[in-house]
């Protein structure tokens, strides 16, 4: 079972996900975000997504803390492109003492969710706060708008917010605006709306667009994604 809150962090969401038995993991999907993880004893890194990811061996339960696009590499001290795609145990980004404490730590707490997520807010104090342009970027992504009149509003070339963006994203702003997109789309079609209304609202050019882009980054097609089992 899959639970969430909002976290005391600004834009950050704290969750845990118990599964129910056998078969229960569904596929992560990509949303921008970067994420700090426990699971079963374990301290781990999830990087920015561009593909769908399934967690791999028996059911185990976890916890994490989701931060908003763009605010973890400064938290975690790593840029976001060397974590694309990949969950990496958190000794190889601290260190194995500094974890090694943090693991006792979390052994002498109830709730694992929670002790993320004071880390989180420690980390914060003592890190400078992500560059508001970041923030600028991902609302505007989020909104719709295009790439090249975003990155004039902001008073940078195409180049410069690209290494930006590898920096903050894990990959560049285009890519960024098709993931928003994405989850602008799923949001909209889990309300139930028409699929044809759902690629209009979501900025693809058709229906057809919303399908092709949902397979290439989820690994299925949205009827299926969405529950339903149909080719969407």
């Amino acid at each position: 079972m899959y639970e969430e809150r909002p976290s005391r962090l600004p834009g950050a969401t704290v969750w845990t996900n118990t599964p129910a038995g056998l078969g229960d993991a569904r596929p992560v999907l990509p949303d921008g975000c970067m994420d700090l993880l426990w699971s079963e004893g374990r301290l781990l890194v999830a990087g920015p997504d561009t593909r769908p990811y399934v967690p791999e061996g028996a059911p185990a339960h976890w916890a994490g803390v989701r931060f908003r696009p763009g605010t973890a590499p400064a938290l975690l001290g790593v840029p976001a492109h060397e974590l694309r795609d990949r969950r990496v145990e958190l000794a190889d980004l601290w260190g194995a003492a500094e974890v090694r404490r943090l693991r006792a730590r979390f052994d002498a707490v109830a709730d694992p969710a929670t002790a993320l997520e004071e880390l989180a807010l420690e980390r914060a104090a003592h890190t400078e706060r992500p560059d508001p342009l970041l923030d600028g970027l991902v609302e505007a992504l989020r909104a719709g708008r295009p790439v090249a009149r975003t990155a004039d509003e902001l008073g940078l070339s195409a180049r410069q917010l690209h290494r930006r963006s590898l920096t903050a994203f894990g990959y560049g702003p285009k890519t960024l605006a098709r993931i928003l997109r994405l989850q602008r789309a799923l949001a909209l079609a889990r309300k139930g709306m028409p699929f044809a209304e759902t690629a209009a609202r979501a900025g693809y050019a058709d229906q057809a667009h919303l399908a092709r882009d949902v397979r290439e980054l989820t690994g299925m097609p949205l009827g299926r994604l969405l529950g339903g089992g149909g080719d969407g």
